[in-house]
């Protein structure tokens, strides 16, 4: 029976494996600080944070983000941890909540690997604080126990970490937040919750994990299947591919969507044959929409399990060797080898085990995108499929865009569509310059930036066409001409408001008609007099598109962009800048805000971005036009007609 903790009272840890599940209405930062007898925390190295995000025994997540799930198995801490005490922060930042009192009440679950709730907490009546000790795991006479805790902080997470004995608090807090920038910017934003997925506080109840949860399978990690996600029904073999549950019931809407196509009826025994557009909404993009999202994170918490085990099995491996070789008696005959040897196949055996569950887990998932890419709607599929070839404009605007493939090494082909909400809520930051990646290393830097300005063109070329004929407007800044061989798709379609701006007088007309715009409607809503605005003031979602920054811009144009970045959006005027950030050094950390207002994407394969819930590094592959096609013509083509029949 699942215990319903207040603050000060606990209750006995009834296993040393746990997941310590954290639910909050906005991103929080989540970490873990180790204690000894006495409660002191010995130093960083006794904290796991977004910037260190490991130690034995324990593991929190790398970025903030409004769920965590925080691994911990008791008997891998050190000898001298008595206590793992569980912190929350509000990440830093403009526009985001600055104290506790303006966010829903956090909730944190103690569970087993299999989801059955232990304990649980409802951190209630916090106001001014931005930082809360939640909870404590802590050991007294060889028994594990947790406490709710519960203790706020309203001058943040330096206070709160001085207040466990650190002197180098202030340093250590502002490293942890730098780093939740960095992650913040790196992170694909996941989709807007549903009511009924907020607060996410349903751990209690067992959920058949995809994985081995004996005492002795591997972890500690995040389990393979998480609450509310596609698991075995109760009663079904999850190991033995049971029936598979694809109805993603966290991901409910707000009432009864459309019932789903049916599905073929399968054997006993068999797994269930998926389903495109099984998910949840009132539309099929809607539906579409959340179950490539359930595909996205049933993959990265699937391969965040099997990683996690393999890093057990070795630790594991590692501390039992490191046994043998401490015991003299071992070094006498051939027991050490054998010890040695027996170490070796029970880590293949705990990793064979792992990559059975994943491999399973991951042929779910390739059945299920070889059913649904088929029967995407051209805002969500990419440009080699047929459905571009029936391509009429629309009426309206679609909910999503894809811009790209997201990919793991440990299945490459099982692609995972990268979509972004519409209107875009953030600017996209085209890098030009050389990355580590493979692909880039294999490619000359003026083929990279031609390659970045036509992902760029392409992008572009994706959201006219997903809009209304009337409704989205693209501007062109190119000081130098640079990208006019790019550029031609879009001028000899007429797709652009103007001629590409060039030059320095082009780069601050467009600015200002931009800021302008910005500036109007903003004055507008805060009177409410959104009927008042110009005549000559398009209405229509803006794209600006900058090539070869800096090139062009003095002090005040990049202050004007700057602050289209950031206020933008909100306006309906969003920034696509195609530009190597080692051109625009010389502004130095003045620019690190604009940089990342951005989500940053490649002209090549490259693994920069994270997913928000595990963080775990993607690869990113822009999309293209199939080698000799015209399809992206051809759009544009169609686009200009409706267009021209518009203005008749």
């Amino acid at each position: 029976m699942t215990a319903e903790l207040v603050r000060g009272q606990n209750h006995a840890l009834p296993r040393t494996r746990l997941e310590i599940r954290v639910s909050a209405g906005s991103p929080v930062v989540a970490g873990a600080t180790l204690g000894d007898e006495r409660g002191t925390v010995r130093g960083v190295e006794w904290i796991a944070h977004p910037g260190s995000h490991r130690l034995p025994g324990l593991e929190v997540s790398q970025q903030a983000a409004a769920d965590h799930r925080l691994a911990v198995d008791l008997d891998a801490l050190p000898d001298a941890v008595h206590r793992v005490t569980v912190l929350l922060a509000l990440p830093l930042g403009a526009g985001r909540p600055a104290r506790f009192g303006a966010v829903a009440a956090p909730f944190v679950a103690v569970t087993g690997l299999d989801g059955t709730a232990i304990a649980t907490f409802t951190l209630t009546g916090l106001d001014t604080e931005s930082a809360v000790t939640a909870v404590e795991l802590y050991r007294r006479q060889g028994v594990w126990k947790v406490r709710a805790v519960g203790q706020g902080y309203a001058a943040g997470l330096a206070e709160m970490l001085a207040d466990q004995g650190l002197p180098e608090a202030a340093e250590l807090a502002a490293s942890i937040q730098e780093a939740v920038v960095s992650g913040l910017a790196r992170s694909v934003a996941p989709p807007p919750r549903t009511p009924d997925g907020e607060g996410g506080r349903h751990p209690a109840g067992p959920v058949p994990a995809a994985g081995d949860t004996r005492p002795d399978a591997p972890g500690p990690g995040p389990s393979p299947v998480p609450q509310g996600e596609r698991t075995a029904p109760q009663g079904a073999d999850a190991t033995a591919g049971g029936p598979v549950d694809y109805a993603h019931p966290r991901r409910r809407a707000s009432a009864p969507p459309p019932p789903p196509p049916a599905a073929p009826p399968t054997a006993p025994g068999q797994p269930a044959q998926p389903v495109a557009g099984d998910a949840t909404g009132w539309s099929m993009d809607e539906r579409l929409y959340n179950q490539i999202w359930g595909m996205f994170e049933d993959l990265a918490r699937a391969v965040a399990a099997h990683r996690s085990a393999v890093d057990f099995a070795e630790s594991r491996m590692d501390q039992e060797l490191e046994r043998t070789l401490s015991d003299p008696r071992s070094r006498i005959g051939g027991t050490g080898d054998r010890a040695r040897a027996e170490a070796i196949a029970r880590r293949d055996e705990l990793t064979a085990r792992a990559r059975e569950v994943l491999d399973r887990d991951l042929a779910q998932l390739a059945a299920e995108a070889a059913v649904v890419e088929p029967a995407l709607p051209a805002a969500y599929a990419g440009w080699d499929n047929p459905v571009w070839h029936a391509y009429r404009v629309p009426m309206e605007i679609p909910m999503a865009l894809r811009i790209g493939d997201l990919h793991l090494p440990e299945r490459a082909d099982l692609r995972i569509p990268l979509l972004v909400r519409l209107p875009l809520e953030r600017g996209i930051w085209v890098d030009s310059g050389r990355t580590a990646s493979e692909a880039a290393a294999a490619t000359d830097g003026d083929q990279l930036r031609g390659l970045a300005m036509g992902t760029a063109v392409a992008l572009a070329a994706r959201l006219i066409a997903v809009h209304p004929a009337h409704e989205f407007s693209v501007h062109v800044i190119d000081p130098a001409g640079s990208g006019a061989g790019a550029l031609a798709p879009l001028v000899a379609a007429g797709a652009l408001d103007g001629p590409p701006a060039a030059g320095a007088a082009g780069v601050s007309s467009v600015l200002a008609q931009l800021t302008r715009r910005v500036d109007l409607v903003q004055m507008a809503i805060r009177a409410g007099a959104a009927d008042s605005l110009p005549p000559d003031l398009d209405p229509g979602e803006q794209l600006l598109i900058v090539n070869d920054f800096p090139h062009g811009f003095d002090d005040r144009a990049v202050t004007q962009l700057r602050y289209l970045a950031d206020e933008g959006p909100s306006v309906g005027v969003h920034l696509m800048m195609v530009a190597d950030r080692e051109d625009a050094r010389a502004y130095g950390p003045v620019l690190d805000p604009l940089w990342r207002s951005l989500l940053r994407i490649t002209p090549v394969a490259d693994d920069h971005l994270a997913d928000p819930w595990v963080g775990h590094a993607w690869t990113y592959e822009p999309l293209r036009t199939p080698r000799g096609s015209r399809v992206l013509e051809q759009v544009l083509a169609l686009v200009a007609a409706a267009r021209r029949d518009g203005r008749r």
